[in-house]
């Protein structure tokens, strides 16, 4: 591995050590908790929507768990800004490895899709498609 890829390292572990938007956010439109019961990391998602309740007006979350999981979750609030719900909603397991900027191993991309996967399902059950008291699980 290259130069490249240790100034994503270095990336993802100033993310872990110092999240960006990190904390509860007051008047969300929706929030949803995620886990990966294999490695014990935990996720809960704060969004906000424009006046046009589709468009992500701002992000935060609160959580626990490995560097990758939490540097996945500091780096995709920053991500889903501006972004539809539509969009966030259609995001798949490329898009993070994308951003996260490093090759992940089978092991690890489950801590590494976990934010993305909670806020596509908090999306989903803000427009209905899922039941509220549904959390989401990445098991293997």
């Amino acid at each position: 591995m290259g130069t490249g890829s240790d100034m994503y390292r270095q990336q993802i572990l100033d993310h872990y050590k110092n999240p960006r938007n990190y904390g509860e956010m007051e008047g969300a439109s929706f929030e949803h908790v995620g886990e990966n019961p294999m490695c014990g990391d935990t996720i809960k998602m704060f969004v906000k929507l424009a006046d046009d309740d589709e468009t992500i007006e701002g992000v935060s979350f609160i959580g626990d768990g490995c560097a990758i999981s939490q540097a996945s979750a500091s780096m995709l609030s920053g991500e889903l800004r501006g972004k539809t719900l539509s969009e966030v909603r259609g995001m798949d397991r490329d898009d993070v490895v994308e951003m996260l900027g490093v090759e992940i191993s089978p092991m690890r991309i489950k801590c590494a899709v976990l934010a993305e996967k909670v806020a596509q399902d908090g999306a989903a059950v803000y427009v209905g498609d899922k039941e509220l008291d549904e959390t989401t699980t990445e098991e293997d």
